[in-house]
């Protein structure tokens, strides 16, 4: 089994941490942007680019499933090569890539842009988590995963607001396209900050990357994605079901690669961690339930509804405020509550879902229930990584973070083509459609809770 392996020699500057963080946000919150400017921009592109609704999940999932199959050979390229230099070049194919979807002329070639600029993406995200980990130690840490928190909340009420009022706007009359080109300028800006001020650096160890693990688990997740997103629209015919089928035994030869590996993709001391496995399923559920409600609620509030762009994005700042507010104050909360607030939280969340089904008219209620569901995730999510890391080693911290930021991707993506195949089945969209949809996010989240069980038992974090 062929391993790359390159040594890398350590280097230590003095790091301004504020300057740092501000940085590394900034690149995240891009990544995050990038997927909720599109849910809002989505029925606009549909009609522009006579895009259906397949075509539209792979507009939006074809982006999340680059990023996240590439998250962990980011991360640890990150590792081997330097976190500056890897940050600074997926910033790069970000950037140019976000260009090329600007000016994209059909779906197929919004699609293949949008898979560029998830591998971007996946360069420079795992840089983010490596860094906090490596710079940031005890509560300093914990307050920059609380931001962290907040950072993917804020960039998806931005994106909501931001691709509403643009696609509103109709600039020069380029309906959506400037939710991509608004990247450009941010990007630029990110570049010539990195270059001046991210802490230059090598790696602190020997490390490999397990090219048959990222070629048999990307197979495997695109094996399970792909029928789930076309199979309706195609009447699920028999080759779907075979990729199905296909998938979980291509997810077994991972497995079995994983165990023979000299640099396995992911590391048996980090997935034997404590508490790891019991947060992997979890983040996986609860970004399930994220990516499955921003998908179809937009195309509700746009279709069933008939709000306009910008007034489907407002629509959203209840829930991102609410998961914004406890990301950022959890720890306020006594230590001792901080573990049973995990499962509490995400059945809160349940219950916001199942407000958005009894409400899905619109109106306050629908607001307020979305801001009920945005708290419980908010009071989950940022908890929920700072007690999944707490017990991985430093050395690690670049597999760790790959890790678990491949998960919340791969949960959002799972999300969009589950829910969102669900939701559109029901099409025409009416409020019938949402109410299903939001009751099986429901239950979706109350099984997280139930995963969440075992994070109880009493640990320091």
């Amino acid at each position: 089994m062929a391993q790359i392996t390159i040594e890398a020699p350590v280097a230590r500057a003095p790091v301004r941490l504020g300057r740092l963080l501000t940085i590394i946000m900034l690149g995240q919150f891009m990544a995050v942007l990038d997927v909720s400017v599109v849910n809002v921009a989505a029925p606009t592109i549909r009609t522009d680019l006579h895009a259906s609704g397949a075509g539209l999940q792979l507009v939006i999932a074809g982006y999340t499933i680059a990023y996240a199959m590439l998250l962990i050979t980011g991360a640890r390229l990150g590792d081997l090569l330097g976190h500056r230099a890897m940050f600074q070049t997926g910033l790069t194919v970000f950037t140019a890539a976000s260009l090329a979807c600007g000016l994209a002329g059909s779906t197929g070639l919004l699609i293949g842009f949008r898979l560029v600029q998830g591998v971007g993406a996946a360069l420079m995200v795992p840089q983010v988590m490596s860094l906090i980990q490596r710079n940031f130690a005890g509560a300093a840490r914990a307050r920059a995963l609380s931001v962290y928190g907040a950072v993917l909340a804020g960039g998806a009420v931005v994106g909501q607001v931001v691709g509403g009022t643009l696609v509103s706007a109709d600039l020069f009359g380029t309906g959506w396209r400037p939710v991509f080109l608004v990247n450009v300028p941010i990007g630029l800006v990110l570049l010539v900050a990195g270059a001046r001020s991210l802490p230059g650096d090598r790696g602190e160890r020997r490390s490999g990357l397990d090219l048959p693990g990222l070629v048999s688990l990307s197979a495997a997740v695109l094996l399970f994605v792909v029928p789930l997103v076309l199979g309706h629209e195609e009447s699920w015919p028999l080759w779907g079901w075979l990729m199905l089928g296909g998938s979980v035994v291509v997810f077994g030869i991972f497995v079995f690669l994983q165990r023979r590996a000299a640099s396995p993709l992911i590391p048996g001391r980090v997935a034997g961690a404590p508490g790891v496995r019991a947060g992997i399923v979890t983040i996986f559920l609860t970004m399930c339930t994220f990516g499955g409600f921003l998908f179809s609620l937009a195309l509700h509030l746009q279709g069933a509804l008939g709000y306009s762009p910008l007034r489907a994005g407002l629509f959203f700042i209840p829930g991102a405020a609410g998961f914004a507010l406890s990301s950022l104050y959890w720890r306020r909360v006594p230590a001792a509550w901080h573990r049973p607030m995990i499962p509490v939280a995400l059945l809160a969340a349940g219950l916001g879902y199942l407000g958005l089904a009894v409400f899905e008219s619109g109106g306050v209620g629908l607001e307020v229930a979305m801001g009920v569901a945005g708290l419980g995730l908010g009071a989950a999510f940022s908890p929920l990584l700072a007690i999944t890391l707490s017990h991985v080693a430093v050395r690690d911290a670049a597999d760790a973070s790959g890790l678990l930021v491949m998960t919340n991707q791969l949960g959002q993506v799972v999300g969009i083509a589950t829910f969102g195949t669900l939701f559109l089945s029901l099409a025409p969209p009416t409020g019938h459609a949402l109410t299903v949809t939001t009751m099986a996010l429901a239950g979706a989240a109350a099984l997280a809770a139930c995963c969440a069980v075992p994070l109880l038992r009493p640990q320091r974090i």
